[in-house]
């Protein structure tokens, strides 16, 4: 059942997804279990939540920030479901245990402060689809315009770009087209400090049109195989992650 939207808040940056056989499309996104966790960011009106209830699963815990949103979640019964008000921003979501599995419709003025949450909490994370601006979908992708949140994200998971959604499956229709993208983790890096190697690829990606040689010191980047003329948009994540093992301890 797809229920009708209320009235939305532009500050939360909502849009409702009102397309069954999309909703049905996402909700087979994850290759998630009978005895798996599964974690909805912005749970909204349900009309995913209700999509993922039909498939097994030990339980579903959905975030949601908005309290008017919670009430219309309230209203789905099932014991597998619980509702938790938070923001997804800054939620632990670690503190749910391990092997999750994070779905969501992200909203288009919270997307990168979402996903950089996931990020730190990747040990027990093992996969994401994540409903986002088609174009920010192929950035992170690395298909175009490549950006630090792209290198974040494909330093520690493989990201396929699932399908492109029309405005017209939403309510109120964003004036862009969306993109689906799921993450699988690749088992790599958990002892890297997030926060320094995120301040790393915000300094790379601060002032594109400089050489990395400006950046970073050229002995570095020698040692990774890095052109020291090149440009950030240019590089990879083993070469982020490599110029990050010799800079550590300086950031």
């Amino acid at each position: 059942m797809i229920l009708p939207v209320m009235k939305l808040k532009k500050s939360l940056g909502q849009h409702i997804l009102v397309s069954q056989g999309v909703l049905e499309r996402i909700s087979e996104c994850l290759n998630f279990g009978k005895d798996d966790t599964v974690v909805e960011i912005g749970g909204g009106t349900g009309n995913l939540t209700r999509e993922l209830l039909k498939r097994e699963m030990k339980r579903l815990v959905v975030l949601e920030i908005d309290k008017r949103m919670i009430e219309m979640l309230k209203s789905i019964e099932d014991e597998r479901l619980e509702i938790i008000e938070a923001d997804a921003r800054s939620y632990r979501f670690c503190s749910l245990g391990e092997d999750l599995y994070v779905i969501g419709n992200l909203p288009y003025n919270a997307y990168s402060f979402i996903i950089e949450n996931v990020i730190r909490h990747r040990v027990c994370i093992n996969e994401a689809c994540f409903l986002l601006q088609k174009e920010v979908a192929e950035r992170i992708e690395g298909k175009r315009n490549v950006g630090w949140l792209s290198l974040l994200v494909r330093s520690f998971y493989e990201v396929e770009y699932v399908m492109t959604v029309p405005p017209r499956f939403f309510r109120p229709p964003p004036k862009v087209n969306s993109g689906l993208i799921k993450m699988r983790r690749l088992h790599k890096g958990e002892d890297i400090d997030t926060n320094k190697y995120v301040k790393l690829l915000k300094m790379l990606f601060a002032d594109r049109r400089k050489m990395l040689r400006k950046k970073v010191d050229e002995h570095v980047l020698n040692k990774c195989g890095v052109d020291p003329e090149a440009r950030a948009e240019e590089l990879n994540p083993e070469d982020t992650l490599c110029i990050y093992n010799y800079m550590e301890e300086k950031l």
